[in-house]
């Protein structure tokens, strides 16, 4: 079993110390504080709240017994105070490994139902849940004494089991507890150790000569949580918080350190206004040490005091307060060591002792004590057990400087008790008293006599403003919803809404702790009635036909009233004949055996007795299934439904139809389907979902309240067939002088008919039958009109017609009908009348905006141009380039009715100019210029020369070159190489003059120089190099080269990073990337699947300082396969390989994003695209 917690408050009261004893505590308190640091002595324990006294030696705890008069007058005073407990559990002693019991009694004669009990260690530890191997709890119950025993057995104790033990027992609005010590002993006898937290158990402490002190960052750092509360109260900590916020941190292990030999100590304690001694040892006497309190070095003053010792280097501080709580630290070279020191508050003491007082019932009750500070923190016990005031309380504690006061409302004897006070540092206690004053009884009981159902109202009135008991024929009134039981002041009532028989008895009401009794008789009086509530509103009761009545009426009166029934003044008499009666003590019953529809009527129950008569009267109704309807009629029949109507069936049974059911089947099937879930209230239904072209029939069933009755007959066959919905989106398509041509969508709905074709019908303004439609195409109003005309002879399966042969200047109205098996759909009319006249409308270019601007494109670029455009009749078009009429085979031009299209494959410098496009219609002419610049890399310069050489310099200078490639020159750029390696390095980039001076060279190399041309489509694909060498020579010495062999740079081509296996994500850019190196520089050629990527705008393709990269444009998955790298030279070839695998949809994106791996995700793919192959 755990070790539960112990508390302090749970103590059963001692009687007070020898009065020679707080003058020693005092004696002991007044100590002078140590010159260095010290551990504070424990707060001297409150004298009387426990059984035994704490008592220290060599830093053991020990137990102390008090004499054995003392234990009997604790004992003696629990009994007096007891509510409940006839018998307490007494405190023990077991050796470890024995059993001991503890028993608790309780007398219930007062008591209506078992009381609650508790077992408690401590003050929070419920042992209930710890009940098992260790602990058992048992309760019995003695039926003739009337007495619950209640026992706590612990099996095999422990050495932490001892400590205080709580019982508490309840019981509605009364409760009783008790403490007792359990002690747990060595089997060798020894004197066992207590546990630390038995330190704080409210004993008495006898005073030692010298006595003990406590480290109270010890205590909490040994401690449970639980216990951290009754600790800082216990030893004055004042920031509790604060202080846990650093035992936190100083549990952290501390790192070694190579400058320290010895570190500072966790924690340090000393008491406010004493002297604290910091100590640590260096393993470097040299090294410098500094001292910190919360970040801020500490310099030396009379406060703080330096001292070296050899290796040990020590901090005092005098006359510590409360700022000097905080954390410390030491530094040595890059190593620290910290600390906290705890400041604590001196003790609080009593200065002005409770005082006995003795008091009466109901008076208000203060007993007052001093302490030596304002607003000290100060708990108040009663009998050990601590006062915790709140709202629902009826102690109230009020402070006044140093004055603390208990207030008591409304004292009782139950108050009576030994209340004792607590401060840090000192302790009192007082007896109070509380006496009953002598009872009179102002006003008593009277006799009552009420009819049943009114109010019964007991009041009586006595001297004493006290509680007491009712009881009604020698047992405990117990309150209700109905019985309330009202005490104010010295009113007592007893008031029962509602009389009942049960209500009458004999009543009494005896004040509490006051032998005096209040008698008086109440009788109920009750008239014959009968209880109806069960049935319904007009009495009605209804059974089906073939079962069996049982109909049971309640009734009430006294004595007992005689039922009679009858029907058709006929009696119905007791016995065993099919209609019958049974009378019982509180009901009536009339029995009718087989139902039949004869037996439906009206039945009379008569009741009577001494206090009168009552007349009732009940309706028997028997009901049946109903008879079948007729068979139904189908009405109307669609596509997949029909509508159905039949008639009620000519008997109902006895009850209202409520609905039908309505089942279908196939005529060529035997099996019924039910079409209704929900009952059917009309007799009409439309049932829905039938196949077009099979031939159904129908039925209906008929449902009262009593169930369903046979079916009726079967409808005739029907077939459903239903033609198409109209046609949709009926427009003018074009118009002529004679012409009119219309478009339109087909029906929405179909049907299982399908649809043959549609016939397309019109009619001139002011026939008989033309309609003027809105603009949904319903029909509007009536025109004067004569009849359609059919525009197509035949049935046209298309959605496009022409009407010929139109008058010019005449108006018709459209409309188009959709045909079928079934036969014509509704029309769907066009939404106005239509004018036959072509209209001609001005042509309009619509020039896109990137076009308004020089259009460029580079050289091997297609060129495709969309150039909207408006007018009808259809205009004639007209492209033309720099006024010249355009050659079609160079450049292709495509003609719709809305827009233009000029197409260049693949654009050349000749394809630049301005082109001119005419769009006409009739007399209206509309015209609009395009501009179109091929460009291409320009030609290189066309001399470079070396104008002058003088020190590190050179001056060169070029000419621009003859092809500009169509664009302006931009730019130039210089490279410089020396002859040696004859490798080119850029000196200038984006140089736009023709002359420039090349500086920093080295001296005694010897240079060429080439130049490079930029437009805006980039560099020239060569460049110009200097036909001479310019040689770079040190001033005024004549320096002669040195003769080297020439160094063979040649190697044949290798890769020295390889290609690698890719995945990539169709319509994301991807790229394969290798380096190669090889002299002279190798020609790089990538293949896909053994063919060379050459001209192909969807791969780009890099090549810088040795890397090759290929870039694939928004891969798709056909752009799979095997890509090599192949590079070529002189002295040899070589290939590389790898494999490239596009993963194409969102899914494999998802994943990969998601984190999952590439191998993974492709065996995901592959197993879903084998599982569902018609979906990928």
């Amino acid at each position: 079993m755990p070790e539960p917690t112990k508390k302090e408050e749970n103590e059963v009261p001692a009687p007070a110390p020898p009065p020679e004893e707080p003058s020693k505590e005092k004696e002991a308190r007044t100590t002078p504080a140590k010159d260095e640091e010290e551990v504070s002595p424990p707060s001297a324990l409150p004298p009387g709240l426990g059984s035994r006294a704490l008592e220290r030696k060599d830093s053991d705890w020990t137990l102390v017994e008090p004499p054995a008069g003392e234990e009997q007058a604790k004992q003696n005073a629990n009994s007096q105070l007891s509510i409940l407990f006839i018998e307490k559990p007494q405190g023990g002693t077991v050796k470890v490994g024995e059993d001991i019991t503890f028993i608790a009694k309780v007398k219930a004669e007062d008591l209506l139902r078992k009381p609650t009990i508790k077992w408690f260690k401590g003050k929070w530890m419920d042992l209930a849940s710890k009940a098992g191997k260790h602990l058992q709890l048992k309760e019995t119950f003695e039926r003739h004494s009337r007495v619950y025993t209640f026992e706590m057995q612990i099996i095999k104790a422990k050495e932490n089991f001892a400590g205080n033990y709580r019982c508490e027992v309840t019981y509605k609005d009364k409760f009783d507890s008790c403490s007792f010590d359990l002690e747990v002993h060595e089997s060798t006898g020894t004197t066992p150790n207590i546990d630390i937290r038995s330190a704080f158990k409210r004993r008495e402490v006898k005073q030692q000569e010298e006595e003990p002190q406590v480290d109270v960052w010890e205590l909490l750092k040994n401690a449970k949580p639980s216990e951290y509360e009754k600790i800082a109260f216990q030893y004055g900590i004042t920031d509790l918080r604060g202080m846990l916020k650093r035992l936190k941190r100083m549990r952290r292990e501390e790192k070694k350190s190579a400058a320290f030999a010895k570190i500072l100590d966790p924690a340090y304690q000393v008491d406010k206004g004493g002297r604290v001694r910091f100590v640590v040892e260096l393993a470097d006497p040299k090294l410098e040490v500094k001292w910190y309190k919360n970040g801020q070095e500490i310099r030396p003053s009379t406060k703080y005091i330096f001292e070296h010792k050899g290796c040990q280097r020590i901090l005092f501080i005098n006359n510590c307060q409360m700022t000097d709580d905080s954390e410390y630290y030491v530094t040595a070279g890059d190593d620290k060591c910290s600390t906290e020191l705890f400041v604590r508050e001196p003790p609080i003491t009593v200065t002005k002792q409770l005082e006995d007082t003795t008091a009466y019932c109901g008076e208000r009750v203060e007993l007052e004590c001093e302490v030596s500070e304002d607003d000290a923190n100060v708990k108040w016990f009663k009998n050990g057990e601590e006062i915790i005031p709140g709202p629902k309380s009826r102690y109230r504690i009020r402070v006044e400087g140093k004055k603390h006061i208990l207030i008591i409302e409304g004292a009782t004897k139950a108050d009576s008790a030994e209340y004792s006070v607590m401060t840090t540092g000192g302790q009192s206690s007082a007896k109070l008293s509380v006496d009953l004053k002598p009872l009179k009884i102002l006003t008593p009981l009277t006799d009552q006599t009420v009819n049943l159902g009114k109010e019964i109202y007991l009041k009586c009135e006595i001297s004493e403003n006290i509680p007491g008991k009712w009881t009604k024929n020698g047992l405990p009134v117990q309150e209700s919803d109905r019985l309330k039981v009202v005490h104010k002041g010295r009113i007592h009532k007893l008031v029962i809404a509602n009389a009942l028989t049960e209500d009458e008895g004999d009543y009494v009401f005896a004040p509490d702790a006051y032998n005096v009794t209040l008698p008086a008789k109440v009788h109920v009086i009750d008239p014959p009635k009968i209880i109806l509530d069960g049935l319904d509103a007009d009495n009605t009761v209804t059974v089906i036909a073939g079962n069996k009545l049982r109909l049971e009426i309640p009734i009430s009166g006294e004595p007992p009233p005689k039922a009679m029934w009858s029907r058709a003044d006929k009696a119905i008499m007791e016995g065993s004949g099919r209609i019958r009666t049974e009378s019982y003590p509180d009901s009536s019953t009339l029995v009718i055996d087989v139902a039949e529809r004869d037996d439906s009527g009206v039945y009379h129950i008569n009741l009577k007795n001494e206090a009168g008569e009552a007349h009732a009267s009940i309706k028997v109704k028997v009901v049946d299934f109903p008879d079948p309807p007729v068979a139904p009629t189908v009405t109307e029949v669609g596509d997949d439904w029909c509508i159905m109507n039949w008639e009620p069936p000519a008997y109902d049974g006895g009850s209202p139809i409520l609905g039908y059911f309505i089942e279908r089947k196939k005529k060529q099937s035997s099996r019924w389907m039910r079409l209704n879930f929900d009952l059917c209230k009309e007799t009409t239904f439309e049932p829905k979902k039938m196949i077009e072209g099979v031939a159904y029939e129908v039925r209906i069933f008929a449902v009262n309240a009593i169930g369903i009755s046979k079916p009726s007959m079967p409808s005739r066959p029907f077939v459903p067939l239903a033609v198409t919905s109209p046609p949709t989106l009926l427009t003018v398509d074009s118009v002529t002088d004679t012409t009119v041509t219309m478009r339109w969508r087909p029906p929405d709905h179909i049907g299982a008919a399908g649809l043959d074709g549609y016939v397309l019908e019109y009619c001139f303004e002011g026939s008989t039958s033309a309609k003027q439609s809105d603009e949904n195409g319903e029909a509007a109003y009536d025109l004067p009109a004569e009849d359609w005309i059919v525009a197509n002879k035949d049935l046209i399966d298309k959605t496009k017609f022409t009407i010929t042969g139109l008058p010019t200047d005449a108006k018709i109205f459209v409309r188009v009908k959709a045909v079928n098996a079934a036969g014509a759909s509704e029309p769907k009319y066009y939404s106005q009348p239509i004018l036959v006249k072509e209209i001609i409308e001005p042509p309009k270019i619509r020039i896109p905006r990137h076009l308004k601007q020089t259009y460029i494109r580079r050289v091997g670029e297609a060129v495709n141009l969309v150039i909207p455009f408006q007018g009808k009749p259809r205009p004639e078009l007209t492209w033309k380039k720099d006024g010249v009429e355009i050659d079609k085979n160079q450049i292709n031009i495509r003609n719709s009715e809305t827009d233009t299209i000029i197409f260049i494959r693949k654009a050349e410098r000749s394809h630049s100019g301005k082109y001119d496009l005419q769009v006409k219609v009739d007399k209206f002419v509309e015209t609009a210029s395009i501009d179109i610049q091929i460009i291409d890399r320009p030609g290189p310069p066309q001399t470079v020369k070396i104008e002058d050489v003088w020190g590190e310099n050179v001056a060169l200078t070029w000419t621009p070159p003859k092809d500009d490639g169509n664009a302006a020159i931009t730019g130039y750029t210089i490279q410089k190489a020396d002859k040696k390696s004859m490798e080119w390095f850029t000196v200038i980039e984006h140089y736009h003059r023709t002359s420039a001076t090349i500086t920093e060279l080295v001296i005694g190399n010897e240079y060429y120089f080439r130049v490079f041309s930029e437009n805006m489509c980039g560099l020239s694909e060569d460049a110009t190099m200097t036909k001479e060498s310019a040689v770079i020579a040190k001033d005024g010495k004549i320096y002669k080269n040195p003769v080297y062999e020439d160094f063979d740079f040649s190697e044949a081509p290798m890769f020295t990073q390889p290609l690698v296996n890719t995945y990539a994500i169709a319509g994301y850019n991807a790229t394969l990337n290798c380096s190669v190196r090889g002299n002279p520089k190798p020609k790089i050629t990538w293949m896909k699947n053994k063919v060379a990527i050459v001209d192909d705008p969807r791969y780009r393709m890099f090549s810088n300082q040795g890397v090759c990269t290929l870039e694939i444009r928004k891969p798709s998955p056909y752009d799979g396969g095997t890509y090599c790298c192949k590079a070529v030279n002189d002295l040899g070839t070589v290939e590389i390989e790898c494999k490239l695998e596009v993963k194409g949809g969102l899914s494999f994106c998802r994943l990969l994003l998601q984190g999952v791996p590439p191998n993974i995700i492709d065996s995901y793919l592959r197993d879903l695209h084998s599982s569902n192959p018609e979906e990928y």
